[in-house]
């Protein structure tokens, strides 16, 4: 089969289009004939390793231990291990790869079944490819840590990028009032998803906003802990979901320092994977009160162009890589 697949950490350059062994499910496992994938944050910092804690993680100190990247999926049991319970020959699913080594750029791909989900019908493939991790996010970060309540204030920083625009949503979702940051470009397509009051950074100074939330999700933003802190309410949280390496060092080294003794929260969130939460994520898209945005679709071919494009911060909303018919 046709794989992207590197063997060492850099830029998109060290990705090379190659013929590789098409992999054999387990007996826990699914073989997916892929249809459609989509970008994450976490591709791309797989493949550079950047932060440098990426390589504490089980994937590689000096190098990649699994070849091929990609984590959210979409496409068609293609066969099924012996013990799988859930899918037959035929199924369309999707899914979150992280927790199995990734291998959504390619033409196959294995999962173990707890991480898939059925693709409801009317579903497009490349729609149920853009939910998987960043949509989990969200709604995890959102209804699990936070616990949101309707009503409540929510501040939603980055939100015209993958996790952004779902968070916008799923705050809604829960009937909580939504203020978006976001740049010029993007302020319609925002508040085309029912924030209630967007902010535009490139016009506003971010810094000085007077606001008082009960949530505040900062998503790959660049702005100081302090400042989200000044942000909250008395016992507000705010859910820090990506950043770069200063930010995810600041958040770690000083996170607890800075909050200690406020009676304010913060916590890193991220997704895991479970068929359960990707069930109610297609049921949200069915009943309407969420929709994927998706920016551009690259054919596989075009795998490391649509990476640099993510990885330099221009998309609004997902990026989905195209794989087969």
């Amino acid at each position: 089969m046709k794989a992207f697949v590197y063997h060492n950490y850099g830029s998109a350059d060290v990705l090379k289009f190659d013929e590789v062994e098409k992999p054999a499910p387990k007996d826990d496992e699914v073989l997916i004939k892929v249809v459609a994938a989509s970008i994450n944050a976490y591709d791309w910092r797989l493949m550079t390793a950047n932060p440098a804690m990426v390589r504490l993680m089980g994937v590689g100190f000096f190098q990649p231990k699994n070849k091929i990247l990609g984590a959210d999926v979409a496409g068609v049991v293609e066969a099924v291990g012996k013990d799988v319970k859930s899918f037959k020959p035929g199924d369309e699913v999707f899914g979150d790869l992280s927790y199995c080594g990734n291998g959504a750029f390619a033409e196959y791909a294995c999962a173990e079944e707890k991480y898939l989900a059925s693709k409801p019908p009317k579903m497009q493939f490349a729609d149920a490819a853009a939910l998987p991790m960043a949509a989990n996010t969200a709604l995890q970060g959102l209804r699990d840590t936070a616990q949101i309540k309707a009503g409540q204030n929510v501040l939603i920083y980055g939100a015209s990028g993958g996790v952004g625009t779902f968070a916008v949503q799923v705050a809604k979702h829960f009937q909580a009032e939504v203020t978006a940051v976001c740049s010029t470009p993007k302020v319609e397509m925002v508040k085309g998803l029912g924030a209630d009051i967007v902010i535009d950074y490139k016009t506003t100074d971010f810094a000085k906003h007077n606001g008082r939330y009960d949530i505040v999700m900062g998503v790959n933003g660049h702005v100081p802990l302090a400042v989200y802190k000044r942000m909250l309410n008395p016992r507000g949280i705010y859910l820090m979901a990506g950043g770069n390496s200063k930010q995810l060092f600041e958040a770690i080294l000083l996170g607890q320092l800075t909050f200690a003794y406020s009676g304010k929260r913060m916590a890193l969130v991220s997704s895991k994977p479970n068929s359960g939460d990707l069930t109610k994520l297609a049921e949200m898209c069915e009943a309407g009160s969420l929709k994927p945005v998706i920016d551009r679709k690259y054919p596989l071919e075009q795998l490391p162009d649509a990476i640099r494009y993510v990885e330099a911060g221009h998309a609004a909303g997902k990026v989905v890589v195209e794989v087969g018919g």
